[in-house]
């Protein structure tokens, strides 16, 4: 039976993640297992394997939390809710730098990417590592601290956003083009721009027999497991127009961006969560 870890390698633990999220964010090169192995001998008698999983779950914390984690330890929320989100939540109380840092980034509007085959960027969606949890989630994490949610600073980063259009406009192209259909790629339209936010979507492509994909341009500068965020009328559309529907993915945008595609509607194909309300007083 496995051991439960102590405050103080949770603590241990805790500080290496964010001294490797800190270097990340910073665009500086560091090697995670150098930095597991200088962790372990702080350890009571862990294994490789066991230090894994708990930096997965420190970004499982950082997702709940609205905070960017690093790329390589996908959140697993299998964790001790008594002690590591406490630890967490010490952390950065104690590192307010950490809280610039994110704020630094979720503005960060890097150069676009030169890509040499843009049809290579594809790739499949994500597969969810938990049993499918309920469509519609009613409740939120099961902590708050009160501050800035990161990742949604980011989403709503319009300038980050327009770039990430720019860049699925010319995958489109390039898609289009490769199956020998030029006419309908000179076509493409940026709905974004010449209609607006009540359009419902970014772009409007073309299938290669000539029916309208609408295409709504989702940009990150993180992981592929990154939550995205839509509005009430991207749901609305997606569920009236879901067999000409795509929801574009578009993340690792900083250096190396890949994408992945959802077709149809929004609502059956992710798990949504309220992130915001309208109130007025009773």
């Amino acid at each position: 039976m496995a051991k439960n870890w102590t405050d103080s390698e949770v603590e241990a633990a805790v500080a290496d993640y964010f001294r490797m999220l800190r270097l990340e964010l910073s665009g500086k090169k560091y090697n995670k297992t150098e930095h597991r192995r200088a962790l372990l001998e702080r350890l009571n008698d862990r294994s490789d394997g066991s230090v894994e999983l708990k930096h997965q779950n420190i970004s499982a914390v950082l997702y709940e939390m609205g905070i960017p984690w690093i790329e390589g330890y996908k959140p697993r929320s299998n964790y001790q809710r008594t002690l590591l989100p406490p630890a967490v939540e010490d952390y950065l109380k104690q590192h307010p730098e950490m809280h610039q840092l994110f704020a630094k980034d979720s503005e960060l509007v890097p150069q676009a990417p030169s890509v040499e085959d843009f049809l290579a960027v594809l790739e499949a969606p994500p597969v969810p590592e938990e049993p499918k949890a309920p469509k519609v989630s009613e409740h939120g994490p099961g902590f708050s601290t009160g501050a800035v949610n990161y990742l949604e600073r980011e989403a709503r980063n319009q300038s980050l956003g327009l770039a990430g259009e720019l860049f699925i406009l010319n995958f489109e192209r390039a898609r289009l083009i490769h199956a020998g259909k030029e006419s309908l790629a000179e076509r493409i339209e940026q709905v974004s721009e010449t209609v607006g936010p009540s359009a419902g979507f970014d772009i409007k492509s073309f299938e290669e027999n000539g029916a309208d994909r609408f295409i709504e341009a989702k940009t990150t500068k993180y992981g592929k497991n990154t939550p995205f965020f839509v509005t009430p009328n991207e749901l609305r559309f997606s569920r009236e127009e879901s067999s000409r529907y795509f929801l574009y993915r578009l993340f690792r945008f900083r250096e190396s961006p890949k994408l992945f595609t959802l077709q149809g509607n929004i609502e059956e194909r992710c798990t949504l969560k309220p992130s915001e309300y309208i109130a007025r007083p009773a």
